[in-house]
């Protein structure tokens, strides 16, 4: 609980226990004070009247005119007193007997007089006996209550006397000793506070300055400078280019590797921003408009007459300071990592496949055409083992001609040599075209195909017919493959607002999530399934349809089937 409010509950509830004792002892004073009103103006005035009565009936004899009118003065104001119970009815039988007196004296009828007199007085003392046990009473109470309360305030003083001293003086005088302790270097001394938020919070600042002042005294300027030598020198032999941003995008470090490729000097960018540099440096500012969204693919550097490949990656750098706890951010680091070899790797690799797939075409076009020529039996008729053999063979030499085109098509996309040749089309045509091709994979597995079209007519595409239809054929015949027994394939051609959506639906097993991203990487293949393909179908349908500034996709669960999709911008005329 904070200090602050520990003083406002304890002084508060003081001072409300105060206030409350002043309202009750003025309730019962100013009930005392109209108990003893009440006394003095209604009992004791009777007595005095009567006293008064008494007296003038003893002078009647000797001085009759002044005493009769001392009663009857003394006995008005006796009726305008009439307060207990009983006093009317004396008082009135006063009257009678004072009048039948002063008719005819007589001693009997002044004795009346006297007992009417007496009973009057009587009546008063009585209630002046129980008004002064009301008035005890009261009294009693109010010197229950106010020692009662009187005690509470003691009490809550004598705890804040004794506790509050207490609660602020002993961590004043630890920060004292703590904050003597450092100034005598002593920078190991710590503090820790029990009790209110604010001295926990003191306390912490003063922890963080302590350790930040034996952090700066354990390290020394000749040692700060050889770590700094160590790591730019580290940096330096890297073979990879490095170059570092502080938060406000300022150059305070650039490797040896870096200047090389950027042909920038040290002393000409460092302390300079990265926007500066830029404006007469174009590698700078290819690095500038990617700083936010690294791109994916290489940079390509033309140096020494060479093509030179990089890969371009950004390192957020946050640290957390000594004695805080929250990470702050400082800046960050542009790495141009060397890919070069890979790179000429992957060249030479897909030279080789396209190279080969090339040569290997010819020689298997032949032997499809012999087994055709086979098969049409002009050099004979065949058994039915030789036919199996046939077919057999036929299919195998099919299923390499496939992968082939794959393969080359694959060469063209790595090579970035892929022709288009964008046109208006119609989604009709091609959606026909690529179902005729797989109309004798669908019979075989009984499978219908299904076509809906949800465009107008005059609907077209701007694309290439050829590389769409191969994607087309590319997903149905994943989709008969992937399809059970007498089951249907649906395709689905709808309108979405600027672009046009082909869809391929089949009722296989479907494809976990975790998996979409994957599905059309290179020679990714869903694990689990019936590896009869080589992985490349899809990633090349990617790039033809993204080269045509088109979107691919695919929606598919376990046991739900599998819908792939992709999109083309509308023809406009």
């Amino acid at each position: 609980m904070k200090l602050k409010t520990k003083l406002t509950l304890g002084v508060g509830l003081l001072f409300l226990l105060i206030v409350l004792l002043s309202v009750i002892g003025s309730v019962y004073i100013n009930k005392l004070k109209s108990d003893t009103e009440k006394i003095l103006t209604a009992n004791y005035n009777s007595l005095e009247f009567s006293k008064n009565m008494f007296l003038a009936l003893d002078k009647i004899n000797t001085d009759s005119a002044i005493a009769v009118n001392d009663f009857h003065k003394n006995n008005k104001l006796q009726e305008k007193n009439l307060t207990e119970f009983g006093e009317k009815e004396a008082t009135q039988s006063l009257n009678l007997h004072f009048n039948s007196y002063l008719k005819q004296p007589s001693t009997a009828k002044e004795k009346l007089i006297r007992e009417d007199l007496a009973k009057i007085m009587s009546l008063n003392m009585k209630s002046i006996e129980r008004k002064s046990d009301i008035a005890i009473i009261t009294a009693e109470n109010a010197t229950f209550w106010i020692v009662s309360l009187g005690t509470v305030c003691f009490l809550i003083a004598f705890i804040l006397l004794f506790n509050l001293p207490q609660t602020i003086a002993e961590p004043i005088n630890q920060l004292t000793f703590g904050i003597r302790q450092i100034a005598a270097k002593n920078y190991s001394e710590r503090v820790h506070f029990k009790g209110s938020e604010e001295f926990n919070s003191l306390a912490d600042s003063f922890n963080t300055m302590a350790e930040k002042l034996q952090e700066y005294e354990s390290s020394s300027l000749s040692k700060q400078l050889m770590d700094k030598k160590r790591i730019e020198t580290l940096v330096n032999n890297m073979h990879d280019a490095v170059i570092g941003l502080d938060e406000n995008h300022f150059i305070y470090m650039i490797n040896d590797e870096a200047l090389k490729i950027t042909n920038l000097h040290k002393e000409e960018i460092i302390g300079k921003t990265v926007h500066e540099v830029a404006v007469n440096n174009d590698l700078m500012r290819e690095l500038l408009k990617n700083i936010d969204h690294p791109v994916k693919e290489p940079i390509k550097i033309v140096r020494d007459h060479k093509e030179n490949y990089f890969e371009q990656d950004i390192v957020p750098i946050n640290i957390v300071k000594t004695g805080e706890k929250e990470t702050k951010y400082i800046g960050k680091v542009i790495l141009l990592r060397n890919i070069t070899p890979f790179k000429e790797l992957d060249f030479a690799k897909t030279n080789f496949i396209a190279t080969i797939s090339h040569e290997l075409k010819t020689p298997i076009s032949a032997i499809k055409m012999g087994v055709h020529l086979l098969g049409n039996q002009k050099f004979g008729e065949l058994n039915d083992q030789q036919k199996e053999l046939l077919k057999s063979i036929n299919d195998d030499g099919q299923r390499l001609l496939n992968i082939i085109g794959e393969l080359l098509n694959l060469s063209q996309v790595e090579t970035g040599n892929i022709r288009l040749t964008i046109e208006k089309c119609s989604p009709k045509e091609m959606v026909q075209a690529a179902t005729k091709n797989v109309e004798k994979l669908a019979e075989q597995k009984n499978i219908l195909i299904n076509t809906e079209y949800l465009i107008d007519d005059n609907d077209c595409v701007s694309a290439d017919f050829d590389k769409t239809v191969w994607v087309i054929n590319n997903f149905l015949t994943n989709a008969v493959k992937h399809s059970f027994q007498d089951e249907s394939i649906s395709i689905k051609i709808e309108r979405e607002d600027s672009m046009i959506r082909f869809s391929i639906t089949d009722t296989g097993s479907g494809i976990d999530e975790k998996y979409h991203r994957q599905i059309f990487d290179r020679y990714f293949q869903v694990p689990g399934e019936q590896q009869n393909g080589t992985g490349l179908g899809l990633a090349i349908s990617k790039n033809f349809i993204e080269k045509q500034n088109g979107e691919i996709g695919v929606k598919s669960a376990p046991n739900q089937g599998s819908t792939f999709y992709f999109r083309l911008q509308v023809h406009n005329v």
